[in-house]
Parts: C-alpha cells; structure tokens; sequence
C-alpha cells in the first residue's frame, strides 16, 4: 500500500501514496512501468482483501485468472498464503520503522496540502479495517500519530514517541530524530519536519478519530466483513467432466462472496471496487449469513477504494440495477467528503471522490 520497503528508497511511492498518480519526483521508471508497478500493487492488495488465501482466484491486471498462491511479490513470495481467514493478521503499519503519517508525509510530493495527507492516512487504515482476517492497527494511526520521522524509536523516550490524547498534537515536528538510524534520510527529513504545512491541527486529528471509528462500526455492522472460513469467501472450484474426454472438461468458476470488479488490461488506476454478497435462495452454494434480528441488515455491499488524487467515476454491467445507497453510517457522517459518494443503479455508475473509500450497501428485502 505505501511503496517500497523499509531496506528500499525512501521516496518510493505505492497505491496509497500516489504512485503513478500523483509523482514525488522519485524515479520508478517509465510511465508504463509506473502503470505495471500500480496495477500489481492493486492485485496485492486484493489478494490482501480476500484474507489472503492461497486458493482465492482473481482476475489479475492482465486479464489471467490466478490463485493468491500464483500472485507473487518479494523475490518470488506467494501473496496467499493461509488456509482460512483467522490464519492472517493484517496492517498497514506497526511499532518497527516509521508511522503511517510519518511515511506519508515521506512518500508524498512536498507540495500537497497536510488535509490531503491525512485523508491518506484515513484511505490506508480503512482498506485494513474492511479487510477480511484479523485487522492490527499500530497504535496512534488513528490520531495520525507522528514520531517526527524516527524509524527505530526503541530507545528515543517519550519525546519522540508521545501519544498526546488530548488530540491538541500528533507529535510533528519535536525534533530531528537520533543520528544512528537516520542520519542517511536527515537531509529529506530535515525541510519537511521545518515546515509547518506538514504539522496536523487539533481539528485534523478530531475529523480523523471519527472517521476511524466510522469505519470500525462499518466493519462490525455486518458479519460480511468478517468472514470466518475460505469457502464463506469463496467456494472452491467445481469440474465438471463430460463422458466423450477429459480433455472437454469443464472448469467452472465458483459462487463468489467476495470480488473484485475493476480488474483486467482496462481496469481504473487507483481504484479497487470490492463487492460482498450474502446469500438467498436465489444464489446456490451461498448460505445468509446477516442475521435478521439486528438492525443494518445487508444483502449486497460494494466497497470503493478510491486513491485518486481526484473524483473518479467506474461502471460495471455486474453492478448495475441494485437498489445500492451509501452505508447508513457514512451517510450521516461528519465527513462531508464521503457523503458526495454516489451510485447510479441504471448504468451501475459509482463516483467516489479523491482518497476516500465508499462503503455503498443493498438493504435485505424482508
């Protein structure tokens, strides 16, 4: 999601940072290779959504139909690895290197705003939120905490590793951090920490602890987001063998509870669309799984990861004439952004704007 690796460049950018998007000036390579950089991010960060399973089958960036096991980063590492979704923890940042606002602050071009960089910071951790398996969040990534751009902040004291819950500061800008882990990156550290568009005001950390907790009560609002077995997020596949040969035998594609939409060589970049099905008598092979005491009941959720630095618009046939509306709980946001998020059911036409993630849910008939 952020780009690179803590042993890589520093300035390397990912799918939440602006790769392709949005550039800082570091060089990835040509634009095609920036697209192919990007687009595998994206498959990645499926394969991450689906709970990382070896045997989830997506549609890659190219139009191939692989398994999370054939999904491959690092050196030739499965992206899927577990069997079911308990067996994986999930996060985007943790107590080793710098902060989530910290590498944002890093990865991101100097010049956008601290509003833009925030909204980042918001994008990364709901993607984790609304992930299936066991979602971890670093402490202080809802309050857009800050270590001033320490990345071994072991031995640094409170002075650089300060939680103030008081929300008045995220700890910006305290300081230059010890020589001995990052005097190399003083020189980019340095101009960022100094200028004072970098640093978040009380009413930035207010606005991202609510949305935080937004997106907690989205994921606990509906057991979808909470699948606990492979087969509760997709079936395994069905061959069929017909009596002439085996070479007419027929691979069929499961019942798919969880999947992805914007995939293939014409997919949007900077866009991930997720949608949840539960099941009905209508869908073979998929069981309810909402209860229907409970108050939110959802047949059907679309989730939209939208890492554009701009509104961007996506349709698709498979999505088109739901009776789909934004969640309940992100329509009576605080955030006025999220509540321009809109789905048009004839052409199955959502538009999401910049850096926001749009959770849009189909009421249970009763």
């Amino acid at each position: 999601m952020l780009g690179g690796s803590p042993f890589g460049p520093p300035l390397q950018q990912g799918f939440v940072t602006g790769l392709l998007l949005e550039p800082n000036g570091h060089d990835h390579g040509t634009k095609d290779v920036e697209k192919a950089m990007l687009a595998s991010a994206k498959d990645h960060i499926q394969v991450g959504l689906a709970a990382n399973l070896r045997g989830f089958v997506l549609t890659d960036f190219e139009g191939k139909e692989r398994k999370g096991s054939e999904v491959f980063c690092y050196g030739g590492t499965p992206v899927g690895y577990a069997f079911c979704p308990t067996e994986t923890v999930n996060y985007v940042s943790a107590h080793d290197n710098e902060t989530l606002f910290d590498i944002i602050s890093l990865k991101t071009p100097v010049g956008i705003s601290v509003e833009d960089r925030c909204r980042m910071n918001h994008l990364a951790t709901s993607i984790i939120a609304l992930t299936q398996g066991i979602p971890f969040f670093h402490a202080g990534d809802e309050m857009l905490r800050s270590k001033s751009l320490d990345r071994d902040s072991y031995n640094s004291g409170d002075w650089f590793n300060r939680l103030d819950f008081t929300y008045n500061s995220n700890n910006w800008g305290v300081g230059l951090p010890p020589k001995q882990k990052n005097e190399n990156s003083w020189p980019l550290i340095q101009p960022r920490l100094a200028d004072p568009s970098f640093k978040p005001q009380r009413s930035h950390i207010l606005a991202a602890v609510e949305n935080f907790t937004d997106v907690l009560r989205i994921r606990y609002s509906s057991p979808l987001f909470r699948l606990r077995t492979a087969n509760a997020i997709q079936l395994p596949f069905v061959t069929l063998r017909t009596h002439h040969s085996e070479t007419e035998d027929q691979r069929l594609l499961p019942p798919e509870r969880v999947r992805f939409h914007n995939t293939g060589p014409s997919w949007v970049p900077g866009f991930i669309v997720m949608s949840i099905e539960d099941g009905n008598e209508g869908i073979p092979g998929l069981s309810q799984l909402d209860p229907m005491w409970v108050l939110m009941i959802f047949s059907y959720i679309v989730v939209v990861f939208n890492a554009c630095p701009t509104e961007e618009s996506f349709s698709s046939p498979t999505l088109r004439g739901r009776t789909l509306q934004l969640h309940p709980i992100q329509a009576t946001s605080t955030d006025e952004t999220v509540k321009k998020s809109s789905y048009e059911a004839s052409t199955g036409w959502f538009t999401v704007p910049a850096r926001t993630t749009s959770v849009f849910v189909e009421p249970r008939k009763i």
